[in-house]
């Protein structure tokens, strides 16, 4: 893709066009101010606060900078700077102009996001506060949702609402069915009336079905927000004198077949629709105590290293639709990965480590949840030890060359920051989800962790799908590969979030789910999209005409 067409996911407040970010003590306040001619491609207008890919962009550095570049802050309130529309949602005309993956990868980048906030909440304690000031409809209530509490002003005219369905054939596509039910626990009739009404629920009865958390007349709506915003930052455990970490620039140099990181490497091969990612081990003298952690700032590895992967992610998933086959690799020193995990874990109550931890927690999730195929290649001068071994816990299959006649084979290392550190959105630890938390295999891994483990020891107890040796290695990797590669990506993708996401279901899953099966089928229906679909004719004047067959 070339470079004018990549999207950009790096940005600063200094470029920021929809949002106004300001801070008073431990409250931060994210105004919504979108510039309705400052969408991110041609072709429609931000009006109404109505969002595009590039509004969330903005909205994800900003959470992002105030983990990390504001300590003292425990709670973020989200309102509006227009008067009367906290957020009318995605917008529908840029929806209208989409392919089918720019619909969906925006979706889920959403997503994301939004999960990211319960996700602070949980645990980081930073604290959210959706203070609507105006009419909050489809995605613009779904970040209300993400937040810990919705306080709307009463004042007989602004409303939350769901209207995807009766307006535009399509579902919430950010969790707000899902939030709505199992969040917020509103009951199943209310819940649906709720959906199936274009004008929403306003005021004591948005309260009354739990739609909201409270309601406050205009004269005292910013007096409740402050109040509600300190009671919520008094059960924070931030630092109120932490020093804050500033993000400086992501390092990275687009070539035609390559993204270049000083930590990571994306090598594409159009030819074959593959993306290697290799990740580098850290080098040299790093830091063992907080001070030194603190002095290294947004250069300290394990951040560094946290940021460069998440946006090869972002990256890849958004620019280069046609790479399906993701193929995960590791270089480098084993024993500089564990002596960094036995750093994070030594440290992990620290705000900064915690906030590090978090990122890193978030950035493994979005290749779980990536619409790739993910194959992990454990080779001569690997390194998957303790938090590079969840790489290839992520894939969907472990390729472990065997070297039975070396002093030095390939091998992995299980840490302890394996039993737990980075669960997944599912709440388990990947080697949960890999031995559906059945005993005797977690204890027979946990009695090898901290020991490097050749390819047929690790095939032994489960931790890889493959063994094979040297003369294998080339032919069986080779095939597997052009194996995949040749499948359908529809009939993958379904497999692929299926498989990843065995056991118990909670609410994220189950919004990730419903985004991957039911809105992305939605989304290609004649119902939503043909040429007299509700989401084509859309603020045309016309009536969509819809295929009564229920499917």
């Amino acid at each position: 893709m070339s470079q004018a067409l990549r999207v950009q996911y790096q940005t600063h407040p200094s470029q920021y066009k929809h949002w106004k970010l300001s801070f008073a003590g431990p409250v931060a306040t994210l105004k919504a101010d979108f510039d309705e001619n400052g969408g991110l491609r041609p072709g429609y207008k931000l009006k109404l606060n109505s969002y595009d890919l590039g509004v969330d962009i903005e909205l994800n550095d900003a959470i992002n900078r105030i983990r990390f570049e504001h300590p003292e802050v425990r709670t973020v309130v989200l309102t509006s700077a227009k008067d009367k529309v906290f957020c009318s949602g995605a917008n529908i005309f840029m929806l209208g102009v989409s392919s089918h993956a720019w619909k969906v990868n925006f979706c889920k980048f959403t997503n994301e996001t939004r999960n990211g906030l319960e996700d602070s909440s949980k645990y980081s304690g930073l604290k959210f506060l959706a203070a609507v000031n105006g009419a909050c409809a489809g995605g613009g209530y779904e970040v209300a949702l993400a937040c810990d509490e919705i306080l709307l002003v009463d004042d007989r005219s602004s409303a939350v609402s769901l209207p995807e369905v009766p307006l535009l054939g399509v579902l919430p596509g950010t969790g707000g069915l899902t939030r709505v039910t199992d969040k917020r626990k509103v009951r199943h009739d209310l819940a649906d009336l709720f959906c199936t009404s274009v004008e929403g629920v306003r005021g004591q009865k948005a309260k009354d079905w739990r739609l909201v958390d409270d309601i406050a007349k205009p004269a005292v709506f910013a007096q409740k927000v402050q109040e509600r915003a300190l009671a919520l930052a008094a059960g924070s455990d931030r630092p109120a004198n932490g020093k804050g970490v500033e993000l400086t620039p992501v390092l990275c140099t687009v070539e035609a077949d390559r993204l270049v990181y000083p930590n990571v490497v994306v090598a594409i091969d159009r030819t074959k629709r593959t993306a290697t990612f290799t990740v580098k081990a850290p080098t040299g003298a790093q830091p063992t105590d907080v001070a030194g952690i603190e002095a290294a700032g947004a250069a300290w590895y394990a951040l560094a290293m946290a940021r460069e992967l998440e946006d090869a992610i972002l990256s890849m998933r958004t620019n280069e639709l046609d790479i399906g086959t993701w193929l995960i690799k590791t270089e480098g020193d084993a024993a500089a990965v564990l002596a960094l995990d036995a750093v994070l874990m030594a440290n992990k109550d620290h705000w900064f480590v915690r906030e590090t931890i978090g990122l890193l927690r978030r950035t493994f999730s979005r290749l779980d949840v990536s619409s790739r195929s993910l194959f992990a290649f454990v080779e001569e001068g690997s390194c998957f030890a303790g938090s590079f071994l969840e790489l290839a816990l992520a894939c969907d299959r472990t390729y472990h060359l065997a070297l039975p006649d070396s002093d030095t084979p390939p091998t992995i290392t299980v840490g302890e920051v394996n039993f737990g550190l980075y669960p997944m959105i599912t709440g388990q630890s990947r080697l949960q989800r890999r031995f559906y938390d059945e005993q005797p295999a977690m204890e027979a891994v946990r009695a090898k962790a901290g020991q490097a483990l050749d390819a047929d020891v690790a095939f032994a107890l489960g931790l890889n799908t493959s063994n094979p040796d040297d003369i294998d290695w080339a032919d069986e990797t080779r095939i597997a590969i052009e194996e995949r590669v040749a499948m359908s990506p529809d009939a993958l993708t379904g497999m692929e979030a299926n498989l990843r996401f065995n056991g118990k279901e909670n609410m994220v899953t189950r919004v990730f789910g419903r985004l991957t099966a039911w809105q992305n089928w939605i989304f290609q229906r004649p119902n939503a999209v043909g040429e007299k679909g509700a989401l084509k004719v859309y603020g045309k004047g016309d009536k969509a005409a819809f295929d009564w067959n229920r499917v």
